[in-house]
């Protein structure tokens, strides 16, 4: 979940200079490919070790990019990961230092503007997490409250938007990732951390006691995530979805998501018992680059 990139922003990008927008082009000339990688986005795309990543999106995209390399027909293709944030993911991409983006990424109308999205992989779901002892249960209990959030995510616009419409305020504190805005919770600097469903079960799972977090309240959004491609090169767009096509129809896609988030995944064997929401279950059934809030005419 991703705040859009500001329209000076976008300008201070095309000024310097766009990257060609044909990506296979330059992924033949060059033989190699920048994925934009997140550090800690649950088991999404996540940090293994110093310089290597893994997750759910991040292998959907190796295989994505293997399929590149075969329609390519080069012999190898070299793959290099950079780590991205939520605030510097869309510039990255718009310059060239990123070909395709791996994390969680939001898929909204406004985005769209400046960037495209490949058809939706993961269906999100924004709540709140909190220490076990706080006794709170619901967002009619966060009035007054400091409620953490990760800068560049639309997570704290969903709480506003809906404690807004139940007469509520809370104080909204922010970490630059999500690592640091579940530390605000843990050290007392935040009664609660909104957030990505699945991002709060990965950081709690990785936490030194675990149990002492749960995941609370109703669902606050439910959001597509998708990978994100440069906007107006459909020739690449293509390629990937029809990749990511592949995987839906076959079960492939149902079977990576049940490794990352049903079974113990590296580096510390932990699992986050996930299963697929219903959501996430339709849009591989039937594969859509609807933005939030788009909803399909019956």
């Amino acid at each position: 979940m991703f705040k859009a990139l500001s329209v000076a922003a976008v300008a201070l990008v095309v000024a310097a200079g766009v990257a060609r927008a044909d990506t296979l082009a330059r992924i033949k000339e060059t033989g190699a490919v920048t994925m934009g990688v997140r550090e800690a986005s649950g088991a999404l795309s996540y940090m293994v070790a110093e310089g290597q990543f893994a997750g759910f999106h991040v292998e959907l995209c190796q295989r994505v990019l293997a399929d590149v390399q075969r329609r390519l027909g080069l012999a190898q293709l070299d793959i290099r990961y950079r780590a991205v944030s939520s605030q510097n993911r869309i510039p990255l991409l718009l310059n060239g230092s990123i070909d395709i983006e791996c994390g969680s990424t939001t898929n909204t109308a406004q985005r769209q503007q400046d960037v495209a999205f490949a058809v939706t992989t993961f269906v999100e779901e924004t709540r709140l997490a909190v220490k076990a002892d706080s006794g709170i249960a619901s967002l009619a209990q966060i009035g007054g409250k400091r409620v953490s959030t990760t800068t560049g995510t639309t997570a704290v616009q969903v709480l506003r938007e809906r404690a807004r419409a139940a007469g509520i305020e809370f104080q909204p504190v922010f970490g630059k990732d999500h690592n640091d805005s579940f530390l605000l919770l843990q050290t007392g600097r935040a009664d609660a951390f909104v957030m990505d469903s699945q991002i709060l079960a990965g950081t709690i799972a990785r936490a030194p006691r675990p149990a002492d977090y749960l995941i609370v309240g109703e669902v606050l959004s439910v959001e597509p995530i998708a990978i994100m491609l440069r906007k107006g090169d459909p020739a690449f767009k293509t390629v990937v979805d029809e990749s990511l096509v592949a995987m839906m129809r076959s079960g492939e896609i149902g079977r990576l998501y049940e490794r990352w988030f049903m079974q113990p995944i590296p580096p510390s064997n932990i699992r986050l018992g996930l299963p697929a929401s219903a959501a996430t279950r339709a849009a591989w059934a039937q594969p859509n680059d609807r933005p939030l809030g788009d909803v399909p005419k019956k």
